[in-house]
């Protein structure tokens, strides 16, 4: 997409609607080599078929190149890999509640290693599926001049990618498969509750989005795909600063199923009402933890 064309999106209000939802406002310093959007070698839209979407290959990838990070005692972790889950060398012989961790549309960056390991410490087995990973994988954002949007397409392989790594997170001796939650930030956020399960080994315990608005101008954006047995636990700062324009303003609370323990937590006053990040702050960490408590072990 040229600048010129950019430009002519945005004043259509396309892709000025979902700034909000696919971006990261926090630069990396480092991550691994071709999993940020400062290290990543994008394919062309034109150059992506409809076979790269699910193709096993692809799916692979992300797994492979996952951030993996398993508790090892009250408050502490250790990061692995999903080749240690898969050849069983872990010395954890009980069951571990997980957590399918999905990124925002820029890939890993330093909150993604702080979210996975805060999830890690307090017990959770965390599998963060690393979809920048694919080979072919076009631009979905650009954060340092703020443009979002740049491929439509960008969900379903997003969506694809959380059921893969579901999947394989079954076959996993120490998951607990009762207990498996689907989290993530931003894009990843607006993936996790677009999720929809293509088979029963897709099926997930919980979700949790953290700074997406369940608003949006493109269909298959908008709203909330879980099951009616599948809690939800929404966090938006009213202020965020990507999502104050008319077509993502708004909160996911029209879409959840109360009746389930789903719930909008939409953080209003104080220092988290501004912000697009919010699990670098400790009310929301305890917010999602009793969430957590309350799906899973009540």
């Amino acid at each position: 997409m040229t600048s010129n064309h950019f430009a002519q999106v945005c004043c259509s209000g396309i892709v000025v609607a979902l700034l909000s939802s696919i971006l990261l406002c926090f630069p990396a310093t480092s991550q691994d080599d071709g999993l940020h959007n400062s290290s990543k070698v994008f394919s062309a839209p034109a150059d992506l078929s409809w076979q790269d979407w699910e193709a096993p290959e692809e799916l692979e990838r992300t797994w492979r190149a996952a951030i993996v990070r398993v508790p090892v005692g009250p408050g502490h972790s250790k990061q692995v890999t999903t080749e240690d889950l898969q050849q069983g060398t872990i010395a954890i012989e009980r069951k571990l509640p997980t957590v399918i961790y999905l990124h925002g549309c820029s890939g890993f960056w330093p909150g993604t290693f702080e979210r996975i390991k805060f999830l890690s410490d307090n017990g959770f087995l965390v599998i963060a599926p690393a979809s920048l990973a694919r080979k072919t994988y076009p631009r979905s954002c650009n954060v340092e001049t703020r443009e979002g949007g740049l491929f439509r397409g960008t969900l379903v392989l997003r969506n694809n990618d959380a059921g893969y790594a579901i999947e394989r997170a079954r076959e996993i001796k120490i998951v607990d498969d009762e207990k498996i939650v689907l989290m993530g930030f931003s894009e990843g956020a607006l993936a996790a509750v677009t999720f929809q399960a293509q088979n029963p080994q897709q099926h997930v315990r919980a979700r949790i989005a953290e700074g997406w608005t369940c608003h949006a101008p493109w269909t298959e954006y908008r709203g909330v795909n879980a099951a009616a047995d599948e809690p939800v636990l929404t966090l938006l700062g009213a202020g965020d600063p990507w999502h104050q324009n008319k077509w993502t303003k708004g909160e996911c609370a029209p879409f959840l199923n109360t009746e389930n323990g789903s719930k909008s937590i939409v953080y209003d006053t104080g220092e988290l009402s501004n912000k697009h990040g919010l699990l670098e702050f400790q009310s929301a960490q305890q917010d999602v933890l009793e969430f957590l408590h309350e799906s899973l072990f009540d």
